[in-house]
């Protein structure tokens, strides 16, 4: 793999994310991955189905990865997250960061995943035991009832 952010829709390799920052400067790298969670505030998942306008979400991830580098100096990132039919336990998301030293590479994790949610297009369909909906924003705060977000959603 060459690309360091990419949309896949195949399952994802932790070792294969973590190699692409891995380097001789750094004394840490931190993984994140997020996995598809079977209850989420006592409701039943069944499985998941991630969708994501590819090319605006893969640039997304790049920007994201600049703001890291411009906020974390001598860092470097990869993020790869995942998107069709997931099972519960699968891996959605995995990001590596690696830094000098390692209270920046937490802190840029974090700051990854919650950047992720913000602003990368990237949408789930919950489908839950007792149905199913689209989920706007990874942060679930709109939905999209059409499955799909519209054009004023994807600035």
């Amino acid at each position: 793999m060459s690309k360091q952010f990419w949309i896949t829709d195949h399952p994802i390799s932790i070792e294969e994310v973590v190699k692409l920052v891995s380097r001789r400067e750094a004394g840490a790298i931190n993984t994140f991955i997020g996995t598809v969670r079977e209850f989420t505030y006592g409701k039943r998942t069944l499985h998941l189905e991630y969708q994501a306008y590819r090319p605006m979400a893969e640039k997304k991830l790049e920007q994201l990865g600049q703001e890291i580098e411009e906020r974390w100096p001598d860092t470097k990132t990869a993020i790869a997250h995942r998107i069709g039919r997931l099972e519960i336990e699968d891996i959605a998301v995995v990001i590596a960061v690696s830094t000098p030293h390692r209270a920046d590479s937490y802190d840029a994790s974090r700051y990854a995943i919650e950047r992720i949610k913000e602003i990368v297009p990237i949408w789930k369909k919950e489908n839950w035991e007792d149905g199913e909906a689209w989920i706007g924003d990874q942060k679930e705060q709109k939905a999209y009832p059409e499955g799909s977000p519209k054009k004023e959603d994807m600035k």
